[in-house]
């Protein structure tokens, strides 16, 4: 074999060394960010009919023989949902005992770290500490919403700041089943017409409230 022959065969070889580095790489980019997106309206249909509330779905409260539930869709990188939060703490600790107050995510899509979050939410549900996370996501909303880069970091902070097992915790962040999981929430929250956050639906049906007094009202109404 030539000169000339080894060298063509050795560009040949480094040509496709390169393309197949390129193309590896692009795989993995490509896959990394389908990780970080907010929920797709639709990406995790079901034929199983949306419902406000399901067996799995995150009670904050759920006394014995409760007759009322009040059902909240949240984006905790919302302001509104931020705004809302302390009055939600207050509405809990009044009728807690009475009504069962249910959590559900609903991440906005144009906001970087919602998905992000209520994946924190229910990686930390995994351990048992989704009430906890839950405030500390909305204690700590200023430090960490509306940035226009992941805040992975900051939620592995209050991951490890709660107390939780860290390698259990980055497990079930990165988890694909945990994306899914605020995804069927969130494709309920769009059969059921929910269009932002929060939204509230009590015993099954939407309402629609302007501020904790009138929740308060209807929660009062529903219980008599």
């Amino acid at each position: 074999m030539n000169t000339r022959t080894v060298s063509r065969r050795t560009r040949i070889l480094t040509t496709l060394a390169t393309v197949l580095v390129i193309v590896v790489g692009a795989v993995v980019l490509a896959a990394a960010r389908t990780d970080d997106r907010a929920p797709v309206p639709g990406a995790a249909a079901t034929d199983q009919p949306a419902m406000a509330v399901r067996p799995d779905s995150h009670r904050l409260s759920d006394p014995a023989g409760a007759r009322v539930t009040l059902v909240e869709f949240l984006d905790f990188e919302c302001e509104a949902c931020g705004a809302m939060y302390p009055a939600m703490e207050r509405l809990r600790a009044e009728y807690g005992d009475r009504v069962s107050f249910v959590v559900r995510y609903f991440p906005i899509p144009a906001h970087v770290n919602s998905g992000r979050a209520a994946r924190a939410a229910e990686a930390a549900a995994r351990q048992g500490r989704f009430e906890r996370m839950y405030q500390r996501l909305f204690e700590t909303q200023a430090d960490w919403g509306e940035k226009r880069v992941a805040q992975d970091a900051v939620f592995r902070n209050l991951a490890a700041e709660i107390g939780l097992d860290m390698a259990a915790f980055d497990s079930a962040y990165a988890d694909p089943a945990t994306a899914a999981r605020v995804q069927a929430d969130f494709d309920d929250g769009l059969t059921l017409g929910v269009a932002g956050t929060p939204s509230f639906f009590l015993n099954g049906e939407k309402i629609t409230v302007s501020g904790s007094r009138d929740l308060a009202a209807a929660l009062d109404a529903a219980l008599r």
